[in-house]
């Protein structure tokens, strides 16, 4: 979602939005071409429609709320321009990482001001495409954004050079949105993206439909392995998404899984076994992969720990603590994580970190627990997925805002 609003504001011309988001993030991401210039149109069949003529910054700052995507997707394409922008954001994001721009936006031509390598930053372009040398080893999301603006920017003959990329599948979803909006870059093994210099061809009338999210849909299916079969509809097994590999680790786990176009039935099996797991590449499924694991017979093993430690919260730490509180041993390892599971998960009082995925993992965790689970900072879910208790409700669990049961 965020990915099509970007493409839209840099699209000349008129796009429609089918199945849009309405998360926090989303919300920020269209929040965001507005100022930069791009006129939003909610249609009666809940689609948007995007007018745009590029980046033409109609307000002197910016906020990506607390979309880390947002930031580093954003900040580039601002930079196209020639005003000075302030850009700003809120939360968990105010202190992550952003010395990225201050290294690489004077390579760029751009006037950049951060506040100690992180929010709020300064920005002035135009950013004039040259051949670059980055380091892809903290996020991807620096390069989705850089991949954006060298594009929008008529870049030819040009070149990205990325050392020690991370989280692939997410170039493969910024590489696919773009082609579907009429940009060619060449990806030479992930190590190097090469601009031809061929683009839209002037101002078109354009329609892109949001993908179902794998990254929310995650915590539903492992819902369905720990504690009852259920059907998901809307995620499509062909995507590029990095997040589908949930379904490695739920067919490793020995969850009763079957797939019918674009309907994934899951279940528990006889009993689901400890498994290994490499999520380099999707440090999101993280916490649905504890949550899976604590009812998994003997020690699961994910790797990937070292992509944790800028999200939301310190995921890694967060697990720990939070899962620790329902009786489920989580020991960190160097860039292993270990999880003792199946020796019983028990309802406790445990806290979001106002991390959104924190909240769902513990939420599904408690589904399958014995006695009630109580989130504290439970609305953290609306950053990415805020009708994640309604679908646990119609799924037929029981689930209560402490008001509701303050008044009961």
């Amino acid at each position: 979602m965020q990915r099509a609003c970007a493409a839209a504001l840099l699209s000349r011309g008129e796009t429609v939005i089918r199945h849009p988001g309405y998360s926090n993030d989303d919300k920020a991401a269209l929040e965001v071409i507005r100022r930069l210039g791009a006129e939003v149109t909610l249609l009666e069949d809940g689609s948007l429609k995007i007018n745009s003529g590029g980046v033409n910054p109609g307000q002197a700052e910016v906020s990506c709320g607390e979309s880390g995507l947002g930031i580093r997707m954003f900040a580039p394409i601002i930079a196209l321009s020639d005003q000075p922008v302030r850009v700003n954001g809120e939360g968990s994001l105010m202190t992550r990482p952003m010395d990225f721009f201050d290294e690489i936006f004077p390579q760029l031509g751009i006037r950049v001001v951060s506040n100690k390598g992180k929010l709020p930053l300064q920005i002035q372009g135009p950013l004039q495409p040259r051949n670059l040398e980055i380091d892809g080893s903290l996020s991807s999301q620096f390069l989705t954004g850089l991949l954006f603006a060298y594009a929008a920017a008529g870049a030819k003959d040009v070149a990205i050079k990325v050392n020690n990329l991370k989280s692939k599948p997410y170039i493969d979803l910024t590489l696919q949105v773009m082609g579907h909006f009429g940009w060619e870059v060449e990806n030479r093994d992930y190590a190097e993206f090469y601009f031809p210099g061929t683009g839209p061809a002037g101002e078109a009338n354009r329609q892109y439909t949001v993908e179902g999210d794998w990254s929310g849909g995650a915590f539903l299916l492992v819902a369905g392995a720990v504690a009852g079969k259920i059907t998901v509809k809307g995620l499509d097994v062909d995507s590029t998404q990095a997040d589908k590999a949930i379904l490695q680790a739920l067919r490793d786990s020995g969850a009763s899984l079957s797939i019918r176009g674009e309907e994934i039935g899951i279940g528990p099996a006889g009993g689901l076994k400890a498994f290994t797991f490499d999520a380099t590449d999707c440090p999101d499924l993280f916490p649905p992969l504890v949550a899976l694991a604590s009812f998994c017979k003997g020690t699961t093993v994910i790797e990937g720990v070292g992509r944790l430690a800028h999200k939301e919260s310190n995921r890694a730490l967060t697990l720990q603590d939070e899962f620790g509180k329902m009786g489920v041993l989580v020991e960190l390892d160097g860039d292993r994580m270990l999880i003792k599971g199946g020796e019983g998960v028990r309802g406790a009082l445990v806290h979001s970190r106002h991390d959104h995925r924190i909240a769902m993992a513990c939420a599904v965790a408690g589904l399958g627990a014995e006695g009630d689970t109580i989130i504290e900072e439970a609305q953290a879910i609306n950053k990415s997925y805020p009708d994640f208790y309604e679908h646990l409700q119609k799924l037929g669990a029981g689930v209560r805002s402490q008001e509701a049961v303050a008044n009961k």
